[in-house]
């Protein structure tokens, strides 16, 4: 049997990005237990933003057809969501909006299993964010979203030279969300 295929990305682009230190601690993780992991940056994808008449003159983005491919063909994803004013990122809204309008066959959501974790420097560790991108993806995608998440406060004191949590707690948060997302996406080989 093959090993799960999981999908990692964060919804930061920028240089230095803490989330973008997430996804990459996660995808590490899930290499160790081996996952077959995709980690992509949305910078390598770039999109207008969603515009219903644009969409009507110029279609779809062909970046938004293969983020849509690449999506379907995964078990489970994870998603490093930064918090923006007590929401989600732009840059992630907008992808997923784009996602939505591709009417090639096939579902990039539905029937998906969805991980979310969020690094911040402020106290809540991009919680606000985090039910923001849960409801987007449960209510708006018709998602199955794991219901264990990884929120990291005060990140830019928490990750170590190495790109490791220092923090035990969070490491351990961090480990049991790895383990569901395995678990699940061995599930999800199985459909």
């Amino acid at each position: 049997m093959r090993n799960p295929k999981i999908l990692v990305c964060s919804g930061s682009v920028r240089a230095a990005s803490l989330n973008g230190k997430l996804a990459a601690l996660v995808a590490k993780r899930l290499a160790i237990l081996d996952a077959e992991v995709t980690q992509l940056s949305l910078k390598d994808y770039p999109m207008p933003i969603y515009d219903g008449d644009l969409e009507n003159e110029e279609g779809v983005p062909e970046n938004a057809k293969k983020l849509k491919r690449l999506l379907q063909d995964q078990d489970c994803v994870f998603l490093a969501c930064p918090e923006y004013n007590a929401g989600i990122t732009p840059l992630l809204k907008n992808t997923i909006d784009w996602i939505s309008r591709v009417k090639d066959p096939g579902e990039a959501f539905r029937n998906k299993v969805f991980a979310l974790g969020a690094a911040s420097p402020g106290g809540f560790g991009g919680m606000r964010g985090l039910i923001g991108m849960r409801t987007i993806l449960e209510v708006g995608m018709g998602t199955m979203v794991l219901p264990q998440m990884v929120s990291v406060p005060k990140a830019t004191s928490v990750f170590d030279d190495k790109g490791e949590i220092s923090d035990e707690r969070i490491s351990g948060q961090l480990d049991k969300l790895v383990d569901a997302m395995l678990r699940a996406g061995r599930l999800e080989m199985t459909r």
